[in-house]
């Protein structure tokens, strides 16, 4: 099916109309708050909001005034997208939804006291917390590369700036020149995805700069969509991309911001531009809330997305460790759904209805060559298991790869409308 900005929010409404049936009031407001206003955290806060129909008081602290999403950030490195198109604000959340949107950082969680410390000063109370921090990065994970070093060899892994830095520097390279990919271990954010990333860079430089050359240093022995994404490097840039796999020192890789190099399996390769994409954890409110593991997750009940440290505490998205699902921005989305109606339901008694996940995956290769991957999922006692998938296919013809290319625009107008009204 082809979506669109009505479909997509039309289907996810019919799909889910029993889970938003008109609540059951409380006479005193339950109090929500929400950490974090990207997909997980913004979607939460607007269905939490519309449909408790103001027995749910609403708080949603976020630092940014304008969120730019992760996902089509690769396109605006690769030219099919202003910069101005993938940002959004919260202003429809206060002025149609009644949501009090805070503009402040979380510094810490008070789980006894049931608070929000700010770091502009005081605390906001809370019946259930959300926390949907999106994620950070694993200290020394790469080695010679830390926060520091973000601005010589960006991550652009938090769509603004950093993205607007890695296109900056893609387009100052010298003819010829070399951009390096450190690619990421499992599990990571997806999008932006790193492989499209590569596609973007890419078609960019075979404008700009067709003799540049691009490495891929990938800890990771395969990688989602690798066939449709080898194919389309062998199609459109040819002889461009090299992958450097484990079995040939990706998994040995160090960098050496101050002198622009790239050490692979102790060979130093000088670069002209070095996107460093770390090892990934939950952000880190998670961590000051106490919700996370050793591995740095956030582990979830799967039905409703309670921390299994704090039943009061729900953990959405990129930061939640719950089973099948990738850490991607329609998975976020619809898991916000779920933890809204489970919310909802605790704090006003309305209804609770089964968890139903679904997630898709576009990815750009080139002009109007789009593939796709997706799922729908189940929770189970044990995690959200995966029920069914799909995946475009090579050799595909031009015209599915462009209808699956517009399809993705659709969504993305859809599902920003679905985040902020």
């Amino acid at each position: 099916m082809k979506l669109n900005r009505r479909t997509f929010i039309g289907t996810a409404a019919a799909a889910t109309a029993a889970l938003y049936a008109p609540n059951v009031l409380s006479q005193a407001a339950g109090r929500v708050v929400v950490i974090g206003g990207g997909t997980g955290g913004a979607t939460a806060a607007r269905y939490l909001a519309k449909d408790s129909k103001g027995a749910l008081d609403v708080t949603l602290i976020e630092p940014t005034r304008t969120y730019y999403t992760c996902f089509f950030s690769n396109l605006y490195i690769g030219g099919f997208r202003d910069f101005a198109s993938i940002g959004h604000n919260y202003g429809k959340l206060v002025s149609e939804y009644g949501v009090n949107v805070v503009h402040d950082w979380a510094t810490g969680v008070d789980r006894d006291a049931k608070t929000v410390a700010l770091a502009g000063g005081g605390s906001v109370p809370y019946d259930r917390l959300v926390i949907s921090p999106g994620i950070d990065f694993v200290d020394g994970a790469v080695p010679g590369w830390d926060l520091s070093a973000q601005n010589t060899m960006p991550h652009a892994y938090k769509a603004g700036s950093q993205t607007q830095l890695l296109k900056s520097q893609l387009e100052s390279m010298p003819e010829g020149g070399v951009f390096a990919m450190v690619a990421p271990p499992n599990p990571f954010r997806c999008p932006p995805g790193p492989y499209e990333r590569i596609c973007m860079a890419a078609h960019l430089l075979k404008e700009k700069n067709p003799t540049a050359k691009i490495m891929v240093i990938d800890p990771k022995p395969k990688f989602s969509k690798q066939a449709l994404f080898q194919e389309g490097w062998d199609t459109h840039y040819s002889g461009m991309i090299e992958w450097i796999g484990p079995d040939f020192g990706g998994d040995k890789v160090e960098v050496r911001p101050d002198s622009m190099e790239v050490v692979v399996d102790g060979e130093a390769m000088k670069v002209d531009a070095c996107n460093v994409i770390p090892k990934q954890k939950a952000g880190r409110i998670a961590e000051l809330a106490g919700v996370t593991n050793d591995a740095g997750w956030a582990p979830v009940v799967p039905a409703t997305f309670q921390s299994k440290a704090d039943e009061n505490i729900h953990v959405l998205g990129d930061a939640s460790q719950q089973g099948d699902m990738p850490k991607s921005g329609f998975s976020a989305n619809s898991q916000a759904k779920v933890a809204a109606n489970a919310i909802r339901g605790a704090l006003t008694g309305s209804k609770v209805f089964p968890a139903k996940f679904a997630n898709t995956c576009w990815s750009l290769i080139d002009t109007n060559d789009g593939v796709k991957v997706g799922a729908s999922y189940e929770a189970t006692e044990e995690k959200v298991a995966k029920t069914d998938g799909f995946i475009s296919q090579t050799g595909e013809d031009a015209a599915l790869r462009k209808q699956t290319y517009e399809e993705s625009l659709g969504w993305y107008a859809g599902i920003t409308t679905d985040m902020f009204g």
